[in-house]
């Protein structure tokens, strides 16, 4: 009455290659995930650090590569990232004040950078 179907020794292996994949590709689709929300931070991020760098050309005035190595010195001597300093910056844009740690250390990087153009 009761039936017993017994699976092959290759279907067996069949099943278990099949789940193999399926877990493979579920590693995969979420390594992928990652990887895209990651670059769309990066991208967004570098939106701000380029409208930050282009103030600081502007305002330096200065040069592309150095306005570049201004926020990168602001962002270690403050320890805040640079897309945080970059966005604190072009928020002054909008009527947002520099924080005080921030605010101190583009006076020193401002003034160290008059003082290398003098000499």
């Amino acid at each position: 009455m009761n039936q017993v179907t017994a699976i092959s020794e290759e279907q067996l292996l069949m099943t278990v290659a099949t789940c193999a994949e399926d877990a493979a590709l579920a590693v995969e689709v979420l390594e992928l995930r990652a990887m895209n929300e990651q670059l769309g931070r990066a991208l967004a991020s570098r939106a701000v650090i380029d409208q930050a760098r282009g103030m600081v050309m502007a305002l330096g005035p200065c040069t592309s590569d150095k306005a570049w190595e201004l926020l990168v010195d602001v962002s270690q001597h403050c320890n805040v990232k640079l897309r945080d300093v970059a966005a604190a910056l072009v928020a002054t844009t909008k009527d947002q004040e520099l924080p005080e740690a921030i605010r101190r250390e583009w006076s020193r990087a401002l003034r160290r950078l008059h003082t290398l153009e003098r000499r």
